[in-house]
């Protein structure tokens, strides 16, 4: 349950600290404090700057390693910043509209979602850009909110079928480029036909674009919670509802006479399957509450967990 003081929190807001520190959103509930990532620091030295001030940037293993020197009691399975340090939270939606005019292949893709009927309050963008630390090689984190994004999604296939639309396809080394730096438990061929179906990658330019899925807050229930681990499980099943697949987790309903639901915790594996379809999955079962959930993404990069839809795997066979 939200504190009513505080202000809500959704999954890739950016929260700034009283110390200038940039951590991402890492959920929709923050009870105790707010549950995020680090991701930069104000430093003379960095190479990323707002126009007023350098950050250096922290990927994930690099961000764990910063909070366990210098905020150790903020570490728990993400980080939990103190409400009483939160000085601002950036939000998506307000960035976009500040900023959509004056980069023209965010423009590019905001223009074409608007043009065909996504509202202006439904779209958002995060990443780099939305503290403004974005560098010429910055890839653009697109944010589109609740069912929405699935309308969207298919906006930007069409425009990716356009020859007179700047939005196109991925190439092959952008394909390579993107599997070398999941490092999934699935070959490249696999890797690559799971992600062509789920249509929410494209270049603008030469700028490589990912849309992303966030709640509407009507669509946010109860939270996770964290269960009680009981070993590594290979389950076959069938998806019930996808729905929040692009979520993260990812949260897949199954039908299974143990496990209720399967999460996926890496990016790698959003949006893997659809309502209908048999899956592979392999995971950490844990317990809550008497219910049993299969839980992939035990670490940043999952070794020897995933998710396959067998059902694309053997129709593409055919």
């Amino acid at each position: 349950m939200y504190i009513s003081d505080y202000p809500r929190i959704a999954l890739r807001d950016f929260i700034v600290t009283r110390e200038g520190w940039i951590f991402s959103s890492a959920d929709y509930f923050h009870p105790d404090g707010v549950r995020g990532v680090l991701r930069y620091v104000p430093d003379p030295e960095g190479e990323r700057t707002d126009g007023t001030r350098n950050y250096r940037k922290y990927d994930f293993d690099e961000a764990y390693g910063y909070m366990d020197i210098h905020k150790p009691e903020w570490v728990q399975d993400v980080h939990i910043i103190p409400w009483g340090q939160v000085e601002r939270v950036l939000s998506p939606r307000d960035r976009l509209a500040q900023i959509w005019r004056l980069d023209p292949r965010i423009e590019e893709i905001t223009s074409t979602l608007l043009k065909a009927g996504i509202p202006m309050d439904s779209m958002g963008i995060t990443g780099s850009f939305l503290p403004g630390l974005q560098i010429s090689s910055s890839d653009i984190d697109f944010v589109v909110y609740g069912p929405r994004w699935f309308e969207a999604r298919d906006i930007i296939a069409r425009a990716k079928d356009d020859p007179h639309s700047s939005i196109e396809h991925l190439d092959e080394g952008m394909w390579e480029r993107i599997y070398n730096k999941r490092i999934p438990e699935i070959d490249f061929e696999e890797f690559k036909l799971h992600e062509i179906r789920k249509g929410n990658r494209g270049m603008v330019g030469d700028t490589y674009f990912d849309l992303l899925f966030v709640r509407d807050w009507d669509q946010v229930n109860e939270p996770l919670g964290r269960g009680t681990d009981l070993g590594h499980e290979t389950i076959e099943t069938v998806v019930t509802d996808s729905g929040l697949a692009f979520d993260s987790p990812s949260v897949y309903k199954v039908d299974h006479p143990e496990i209720e639901f399967v999460l996926s915790y890496t990016h790698t594996y959003a949006g893997q399957a659809l309502a209908g379809e048999i899956i592979e999955a392999r995971g950490m079962v844990e317990e809550v509450n008497g219910h049993r959930r299969l839980v992939v993404g035990t670490s940043r990069e999952p070794k020897g967990e995933w998710i396959r839809s067998l059902t694309l795997l053997r129709s593409s066979e055919e």
